[in-house]
């Protein structure tokens, strides 16, 4: 018995993505080598965080790095360093910002439930804009004496809307402000590594248990040198709002090794086993009744191919949402996204020779008769 069995907890193949629910994504072998060698020793954890974060840094080729503990955790530190600074009597009173500047100012447009992280600070949110977006003028009126910073959602669903980050970056800095950007999910592509510091942006977050495929509590704080300075004494293991949001030792090396190994990938190799693994979904469920198949892009990120299946329920004798239980329920279960009318297969965390196995239990689920030889 493998230790999910043991404990009586079900293993699933992940078809949907880098869900903190499920998981996040699956460490390589070589990472979890590097977190095993560094755990029984004892490092001065303060030297550990700024020889790695200096690391993956150079790794990057971005000026400085923070790791944080996971995504959120870095949006909250980050903020913290606008705010106090390295201020030891201003980092000790947060989240009290009497005395500090403690507006951070975001679109309502991307505004979203991650963006409590940024508030647990004590700041206050200033919105601008509406739904559909904000406009330059929003954003140079909303900066004012208690700005501390302005935040930027880097997510596919912001893509389109105004105001972009390039203009984000501009304003403020005409203003003396710096920018947060979120950008959690957005690594891969791998361009969004350094192409995101490159746009001028103070700071940047990025996961690093999805993309990256590091320990799922760890996140990267990109930016600049005083900026990241000023993240390591707001957080642990120094005594401070951070210090709750702490990594480990055996995390601050995992991540470390899992960038090394990211930044080394074969990147386009990789897109080329997606985009075939989507093509074997596909072409498994062509000849369902009631079964409609589009090649369509990950919701959370650019780049990555999914196989969308609406499926008409008069034609198909059950729903998009049945069919999704049923491949929850099987053996082994595979988690896939959803919503009324469509489900979607993401290829991005399975494993070689998953996809058919994902084909098989999809026909299956559809009450299709068993996969024929597809190649």
């Amino acid at each position: 018995m493998g230790i999910y069995e043991e404990l009586g907890v079900k293993r699933i193949i992940n078809a949907w993505g880098p869900m903190t629910i499920i998981g996040g994504s699956r460490m390589r072998p070589e990472v979890l080598t590097a977190m095993m060698e560094a755990s029984p020793a004892y490092v001065n954890l303060l030297d550990l965080h700024k020889k790695c974060g200096q690391r993956i840094a150079d790794l990057i080729g971005v000026e400085a790095c923070y790791i944080s503990g996971g995504c959120a955790a870095g949006l909250a530190i980050a903020t913290a360093a606008c705010v106090a600074g390295t201020d030891r009597a201003r980092i000790a009173r947060l989240p009290n910002t009497s005395g500090m500047k403690d507006e951070v100012v975001i679109a309502r447009s991307h505004r979203n439930g991650y963006d409590l992280a940024i508030q647990q600070t004590g700041v206050k949110l200033v919105e601008i804009g509406n739904a559909r977006g904000s406009q330059e003028w929003e954003l140079e009126e909303a900066i004012g004496p208690n700005t501390a910073a302005v935040a930027h959602v880097y997510a596919r669903w912001t893509f389109d809307l105004p105001l972009a980050l390039a203009d984000t970056v501009r304003i403020a800095h005409a203003k003396g402000v710096p920018v947060i950007v979120d950008a959690a999910a957005e690594v891969p592509p791998y361009r969004n590594l350094k192409g995101l510091s490159d746009s001028g942006a103070d700071i940047v977050v990025v996961s690093g248990g999805k993309g990256i495929m590091g320990p799922q509590n760890t996140g990267l704080v990109l930016g600049r040198r005083d900026l990241i300075e000023a993240c390591t004494q707001n957080a642990s293991p120094n005594h401070s709002l951070g210090r709750s949001m702490k990594v480990s030792k055996e995390e601050i090396v995992g991540i470390t090794k899992a960038v090394e190994l990211f930044v080394r990938t074969d990147h386009a190799a990789v897109d080329r086993r997606w985009r075939e693994q989507v093509d074997l979904i596909s072409r498994a469920v062509a000849d369902v009744p009631g079964v409609r198949v589009e090649l369509d892009e990950a919701s959370y990120s650019e780049g990555i191919p999914v196989a969308k299946l609406f499926v008409d329920p008069a034609r198909a004798g059950r729903s998009a949402a049945d069919v999704a239980a049923a491949l929850l329920d099987g053996e082994p279960g595979v988690k896939v996204a959803q919503s009324k009318d469509w489900l979607s297969v993401n290829p991005q965390f399975l494993e070689v020779g998953e996809e058919r196995i994902v084909a098989e239990q999809l026909r299956q689920a559809l009450g299709a008769r068993e996969l024929a030889a597809v190649r």
